[in-house]
């Protein structure tokens, strides 16, 4: 009998011991699990710090990968355009009835007030090359500067692109404008004709510009994607300057057979409501067409998309 309670002790210790050991290898493994769920965090933390090198017009500059506060003193409509959101905007943006909404709650800043521009933390600055304080901006945050003018205007939103990793989406756009707006411009002259002429005017006052193929205002739509053509008094006098200053009396010598009219539509214009401006042909056979002048100074995706729709149903009577 006291052999076999030995045997009995012996067993039992050992399974005692062999409990006590499941024990701690279950334990051993709930430890690692905690382990390697730090690393991910630490990861996920990382991958908001990494930067990229941006080739600017000015040379390289580290930017964040995935800028989330961002400050546009230029091109914030580009920006906005590919869904991101702005810590800090430009006053003519801001203004902009296009970006209103987009733009509720966030800081008005300015070139002449870095604080105004540091105040908002930002981690990615964009500026244009000619304003002041440059060096100042670069101090506070990574800082990008474009030379308006440099790039055409789908080339501009495919750098804004890149700065906010999102190249492919600014690209798939391009693509898909470029697309669309050459088959209006078939139509267009498949309706009015293949030599039908466009002059696109800027009234103000009592101050009338007309414009040439890049001066926004739905210029780069009409002129560049829909090969639309300009009269050659417009042509001539806006090549080398971009637009030109006219007075009243000469503005039918630069009237195509379409008149694109930017405007404050809030108002009645004196021009519009003179003999000269109803003795245009294009006047007189309903053939302009009206837009506000706050809503279309940008070349950005969602602008221009804005003017595509009007020129759609002003060119072809259909939205």
């Amino acid at each position: 009998m006291k052999h076999k309670s030995y045997l009995l002790m012996v067993v039992l210790l050992m399974l005692t011991i062999i409990m006590s050991a499941c024990g701690n290898d279950s334990g051993s493994k709930e430890s690692t699990a905690d382990s390697q769920e730090t690393p991910v965090a630490e990861q996920t933390a990382g991958e908001l710090s990494q930067t990229i090198t941006y080739q600017s017009e000015s040379g390289p500059v580290e930017i964040p990968a995935k800028p989330v506060r961002i400050v546009a003193l230029t091109n914030a409509p580009n920006v906005l355009s590919l869904g991101e959101t702005l810590v800090g905007v430009d006053q003519w943006t801001a203004a902009n009835p296009l970006f209103t909404d987009k733009l509720k709650g966030v800081a008005i800043v300015s070139e002449e007030d870095p604080e105004s521009v540091a105040a908002q933390n930002p981690d990615l600055i964009i500026a244009g090359s000619h304003m002041k304080n440059l060096d100042q901006f670069a101090n506070i945050a990574p800082t990008v500067s474009f030379t308006w003018g440099k790039l055409d205007y789908l080339n501009q939103q495919l750098e804004i692109g890149k700065l906010v990793n999102k190249e492919a989406e600014a690209q798939q756009w391009i693509d898909d404008f470029k697309q669309r707006t050459a088959a209006i411009g078939k139509e267009i002259k498949a309706k009015h004709g293949e030599n039908i002429t466009v002059s696109a005017i800027e009234i103000s006052d009592k101050s009338v510009f007309v414009m040439g193929n890049n001066w926004a205002r739905g210029t780069e739509i009409l002129y560049q994607a829909m090969n639309l053509a300009m009269p050659e008094k417009v042509k001539q006098d806006t090549q080398e300057s971009g637009s030109y200053s006219l007075s009243l009396e000469v503005l039918p010598e630069y009237s195509g057979d379409f008149l694109v009219v930017s405007r404050n539509m809030n108002t009645d214009n004196e021009i519009m409501k003179s003999n000269i401006w109803n003795s245009i042909p294009a006047v007189q056979n309903k053939r302009v067409i009206e837009f506000e002048t706050k809503a279309s100074t940008y070349s950005d995706p969602t602008t221009l998309e804005y003017l595509l729709d009007i020129f759609q149903e002003g060119f072809l009577g259909q939205p």
